[in-house]
Protein backbone atom coordinates (compact mmCIF):
# COMPACT_ATOMS: atom_id res chain seq x y z
CA UNK A 1 0.00 0.00 0.00
CA UNK A 2 1.08 3.27 -0.10
CA UNK A 3 1.72 3.46 3.26
CA UNK A 4 4.64 1.00 2.84
CA UNK A 5 7.62 3.35 3.12
CA UNK A 6 6.38 5.36 6.31
CA UNK A 7 5.31 2.07 7.86
CA UNK A 8 8.35 0.06 7.43
CA UNK A 9 10.73 1.56 10.49
CA UNK A 10 7.88 0.28 12.68
CA UNK A 11 7.74 -3.16 10.92
CA UNK A 12 11.40 -3.61 10.62
CA UNK A 13 12.16 -3.49 14.65
CA UNK A 14 8.88 -3.92 16.49
CA UNK A 15 10.39 -4.27 19.66
CA UNK A 16 11.39 -0.40 19.68
CA UNK A 17 7.44 0.65 18.32
CA UNK A 18 4.46 1.55 19.39
CA UNK A 19 1.11 1.21 17.95
CA UNK A 20 -1.65 3.57 19.10
CA UNK A 21 -5.56 4.40 17.91
CA UNK A 22 -9.13 5.50 18.81
CA UNK A 23 -11.64 2.94 18.72
CA UNK A 24 -14.79 4.65 17.51
CA UNK A 25 -14.59 5.38 13.97
CA UNK A 26 -11.33 3.81 13.56
CA UNK A 27 -11.56 0.42 14.93
CA UNK A 28 -15.18 0.36 15.05
CA UNK A 29 -17.74 1.72 12.95
CA UNK A 30 -19.62 4.65 14.27
CA UNK A 31 -23.38 3.48 15.04
CA UNK A 32 -26.27 5.80 16.41
CA UNK A 33 -26.12 4.09 19.70
CA UNK A 34 -22.12 4.10 21.17
CA UNK A 35 -23.41 1.22 23.64
CA UNK A 36 -24.33 -1.04 20.51
CA UNK A 37 -20.59 -0.12 19.25
CA UNK A 38 -18.38 -2.82 18.30
CA UNK A 39 -14.86 -3.89 16.96
CA UNK A 40 -15.18 -6.89 14.21
CA UNK A 41 -13.58 -9.86 15.41
CA UNK A 42 -11.05 -9.73 12.51
CA UNK A 43 -9.36 -6.56 14.52
CA UNK A 44 -9.30 -8.08 17.87
CA UNK A 45 -7.39 -10.89 16.01
CA UNK A 46 -4.93 -8.27 14.38
CA UNK A 47 -4.46 -6.26 17.52
CA UNK A 48 -3.47 -9.62 19.94
CA UNK A 49 -1.04 -10.21 16.98
CA UNK A 50 0.20 -6.71 17.30
CA UNK A 51 1.03 -7.08 21.05
CA UNK A 52 2.69 -9.91 20.85
CA UNK A 53 5.44 -8.55 18.42
CA UNK A 54 5.11 -4.57 19.40
CA UNK A 55 6.50 -2.59 22.11
CA UNK A 56 3.28 -1.47 22.87
CA UNK A 57 -0.09 -1.55 21.18
CA UNK A 58 -2.83 0.92 22.99
CA UNK A 59 -6.43 2.38 22.58
CA UNK A 60 -6.41 6.04 23.34
CA UNK A 61 -10.18 6.45 24.28
CA UNK A 62 -12.78 9.15 25.21
CA UNK A 63 -14.78 5.79 26.59
CA UNK A 64 -13.68 4.59 30.33
CA UNK A 65 -10.82 2.39 30.39
CA UNK A 66 -13.13 -0.67 31.43
CA UNK A 67 -15.39 0.18 29.22
CA UNK A 68 -12.78 0.17 26.14
CA UNK A 69 -11.02 -3.24 27.39
CA UNK A 70 -14.83 -4.60 26.98
CA UNK A 71 -15.64 -3.11 23.85
CA UNK A 72 -11.69 -4.34 21.97
CA UNK A 73 -11.82 -7.57 24.05
CA UNK A 74 -7.94 -7.92 23.92
CA UNK A 75 -6.69 -8.02 27.57
CA UNK A 76 -2.99 -7.60 26.14
CA UNK A 77 -3.61 -3.89 25.38
CA UNK A 78 -3.02 -1.00 27.18
CA UNK A 79 -6.02 1.52 27.75
CA UNK A 80 -6.31 5.09 28.39
CA UNK A 81 -9.47 6.09 29.25
CA UNK A 82 -11.62 9.33 29.18
CA UNK A 83 -8.63 10.97 26.86
CA UNK A 84 -5.88 9.82 29.58
CA UNK A 85 -7.59 10.60 32.81
CA UNK A 86 -7.82 6.98 33.16
CA UNK A 87 -4.90 4.03 32.77
CA UNK A 88 -5.25 0.11 32.45
CA UNK A 89 -2.16 -1.82 31.79
CA UNK A 90 -2.28 -5.52 30.99
CA UNK A 91 -1.45 -5.54 34.53
CA UNK A 92 -4.08 -4.29 36.39
CA UNK A 93 -7.22 -5.25 37.45
CA UNK A 94 -8.97 -1.98 37.31
CA UNK A 95 -7.75 1.81 35.83
CA UNK A 96 -5.34 4.23 37.73
CA UNK A 97 -6.33 7.80 37.68
CA UNK A 98 -4.37 10.43 36.79
CA UNK A 99 -3.12 12.09 40.10
CA UNK A 100 -4.09 15.60 38.97
CA UNK A 101 -7.82 14.95 38.90
CA UNK A 102 -7.83 15.90 42.34
CA UNK A 103 -10.22 17.01 44.07
CA UNK A 104 -11.79 17.86 40.75
CA UNK A 105 -13.18 14.18 40.37
CA UNK A 106 -17.04 15.19 40.79
CA UNK A 107 -16.98 18.68 39.05
CA UNK A 108 -18.82 17.64 35.71
CA UNK A 109 -20.66 15.13 37.35
CA UNK A 110 -22.50 17.91 39.54
CA UNK A 111 -22.87 20.05 37.28
CA UNK A 112 -25.14 17.87 34.65
CA UNK A 113 -26.99 16.44 37.69
CA UNK A 114 -28.53 20.45 37.68
CA UNK A 115 -29.82 20.32 34.37
CA UNK A 116 -33.24 19.94 32.54
CA UNK A 117 -32.76 16.62 31.59
CA UNK A 118 -36.68 16.43 30.57
CA UNK A 119 -36.73 19.16 28.31
CA UNK A 120 -33.00 18.25 27.09
CA UNK A 121 -34.53 14.83 26.25
CA UNK A 122 -36.99 16.42 24.22
CA UNK A 123 -35.21 17.57 21.76
CA UNK A 124 -32.72 14.53 21.72
CA UNK A 125 -29.84 15.03 24.23
CA UNK A 126 -28.74 12.45 26.38
CA UNK A 127 -26.35 11.58 28.86
CA UNK A 128 -23.31 9.01 28.95
CA UNK A 129 -21.32 9.01 32.44
CA UNK A 130 -18.31 8.52 32.32
CA UNK A 131 -17.26 9.04 35.59
CA UNK A 132 -14.97 12.44 35.61
CA UNK A 133 -16.06 12.92 32.27
CA UNK A 134 -19.94 13.72 31.31
CA UNK A 135 -20.21 13.06 27.95
CA UNK A 136 -24.26 14.07 26.11
CA UNK A 137 -24.68 12.81 23.01
CA UNK A 138 -27.94 13.88 20.13
CA UNK A 139 -26.97 11.48 17.19
CA UNK A 140 -30.30 10.24 16.36
CA UNK A 141 -32.00 13.72 17.21
CA UNK A 142 -34.96 13.72 15.68
CA UNK A 143 -33.34 18.02 14.87
CA UNK A 144 -29.41 17.71 14.90
CA UNK A 145 -29.37 21.10 13.98
CA UNK A 146 -31.43 22.35 17.31
CA UNK A 147 -30.01 19.79 19.32
CA UNK A 148 -26.48 20.76 18.62
CA UNK A 149 -27.62 24.96 19.30
CA UNK A 150 -28.53 23.36 22.95
CA UNK A 151 -25.76 21.15 22.93
CA UNK A 152 -23.56 24.66 22.61
CA UNK A 153 -25.52 26.53 24.79
CA UNK A 154 -24.64 24.21 27.27
CA UNK A 155 -21.63 24.12 26.29
CA UNK A 156 -20.85 28.27 26.91
CA UNK A 157 -22.64 27.49 30.49
CA UNK A 158 -20.23 24.79 31.74
CA UNK A 159 -17.30 27.43 31.10
CA UNK A 160 -19.09 29.67 33.16
CA UNK A 161 -18.38 27.52 35.76
CA UNK A 162 -14.98 26.76 35.73
CA UNK A 163 -15.16 23.40 33.69
CA UNK A 164 -13.80 22.93 29.84
CA UNK A 165 -16.78 22.05 27.14
CA UNK A 166 -15.61 19.58 24.35
CA UNK A 167 -17.54 19.69 20.76
CA UNK A 168 -16.98 16.19 19.30
CA UNK A 169 -18.95 14.30 16.16
CA UNK A 170 -22.50 14.51 17.60
CA UNK A 171 -21.24 14.98 21.38
CA UNK A 172 -20.58 17.53 24.07
CA UNK A 173 -17.51 16.72 26.71
CA UNK A 174 -17.74 18.29 29.87
CA UNK A 175 -14.36 17.66 31.64
CA UNK A 176 -12.86 18.99 34.96
CA UNK A 177 -9.76 19.82 33.55
CA UNK A 178 -7.91 21.64 30.47
CA UNK A 179 -5.07 19.12 30.96
CA UNK A 180 -7.08 16.30 29.82
CA UNK A 181 -6.49 15.17 26.40
CA UNK A 182 -5.14 12.60 23.82
CA UNK A 183 -1.88 14.71 23.23
CA UNK A 184 -0.95 13.74 26.89
CA UNK A 185 -2.04 10.41 26.86
CA UNK A 186 -0.22 9.65 23.84
CA UNK A 187 2.82 11.50 24.95
CA UNK A 188 3.04 9.91 28.37
CA UNK A 189 2.34 6.46 26.63
CA UNK A 190 5.72 6.86 24.32
CA UNK A 191 7.47 8.20 27.10
CA UNK A 192 7.31 5.08 29.64
CA UNK A 193 7.85 2.39 26.64
CA UNK A 194 10.71 4.22 25.23
CA UNK A 195 10.25 3.32 22.32
CA UNK A 196 12.34 5.23 18.88
CA UNK A 197 8.97 5.19 16.86
CA UNK A 198 5.58 5.24 16.87
CA UNK A 199 2.05 5.29 14.88
CA UNK A 200 -1.09 7.04 16.00
CA UNK A 201 -4.85 6.70 13.99
CA UNK A 202 -7.63 8.65 14.68
CA UNK A 203 -10.83 10.07 12.91
CA UNK A 204 -12.29 13.09 15.34
CA UNK A 205 -10.95 16.17 16.36
CA UNK A 206 -9.81 14.92 19.73
CA UNK A 207 -7.44 12.57 17.74
CA UNK A 208 -5.86 15.83 16.34
CA UNK A 209 -3.89 16.19 19.90
CA UNK A 210 -2.75 13.15 18.88
CA UNK A 211 -1.03 13.79 15.96
CA UNK A 212 0.14 16.86 17.18
CA UNK A 213 1.78 14.87 20.43
CA UNK A 214 4.01 12.54 17.65
CA UNK A 215 4.54 15.74 16.02
CA UNK A 216 6.14 17.75 18.86
CA UNK A 217 8.11 14.36 19.76
CA UNK A 218 9.55 13.55 16.25
CA UNK A 219 10.52 17.71 16.40
CA UNK A 220 12.54 17.23 19.70
CA UNK A 221 13.97 14.47 18.45
CA UNK A 222 12.99 11.74 21.09
CA UNK A 223 11.07 10.00 18.39
CA UNK A 224 13.18 8.60 15.04
CA UNK A 225 10.04 7.70 13.29
CA UNK A 226 5.92 9.13 13.61
CA UNK A 227 2.75 8.01 11.35
CA UNK A 228 -0.56 10.01 12.27
CA UNK A 229 -3.25 7.81 10.12
CA UNK A 230 -6.65 9.64 9.64
CA UNK A 231 -9.32 7.35 9.18
CA UNK A 232 -11.76 9.43 7.23
CA UNK A 233 -15.52 9.61 6.48
CA UNK A 234 -18.34 11.56 5.40
CA UNK A 235 -18.42 13.19 9.09
CA UNK A 236 -14.43 13.13 9.70
CA UNK A 237 -13.51 16.95 10.29
CA UNK A 238 -11.08 17.79 6.97
CA UNK A 239 -8.55 18.11 10.32
CA UNK A 240 -8.07 14.93 10.05
CA UNK A 241 -6.91 14.11 6.62
CA UNK A 242 -4.97 17.46 6.46
CA UNK A 243 -3.49 16.35 9.08
CA UNK A 244 -2.44 13.16 8.74
CA UNK A 245 0.61 11.00 7.17
CA UNK A 246 -1.73 8.61 5.85
CA UNK A 247 -5.13 8.74 4.77
CA UNK A 248 -7.57 5.95 4.85
CA UNK A 249 -11.13 5.00 4.08
CA UNK A 250 -13.15 3.88 7.66
CA UNK A 251 -12.36 1.23 10.38
CA UNK A 252 -11.76 -1.51 7.40
CA UNK A 253 -9.11 0.16 5.73
CA UNK A 254 -7.09 0.92 8.48
CA UNK A 255 -7.61 -2.89 9.99
CA UNK A 256 -5.95 -3.33 6.80
CA UNK A 257 -2.87 -1.03 7.45
CA UNK A 258 -2.50 -2.62 10.83
CA UNK A 259 -2.39 -6.00 8.90
CA UNK A 260 0.69 -4.76 7.14
CA UNK A 261 2.06 -4.13 10.50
Amino acid sequence: MAADPLLEPLRSEPSAAAILCDIDGTLAPIVDDPERAAVPAEARAVLAGLARRYALVACVSGRRASAARRMVGVDELTYAGNHGLELLTPADERPRLDPALGHRGAAAAGFVSRLDWPRLASVGLRLEDKGPIQAIHWRGAPDPELAAQRAQALAALAEQEGLVAHLGRMVLEVRPLATVHKGIAVRRLVDEAGVGAALFGGDDRTDLDAFAALRDLSASGELERAVCVGVVSEEAPPEIAAHADVVVSGPAAFLDLLRDL
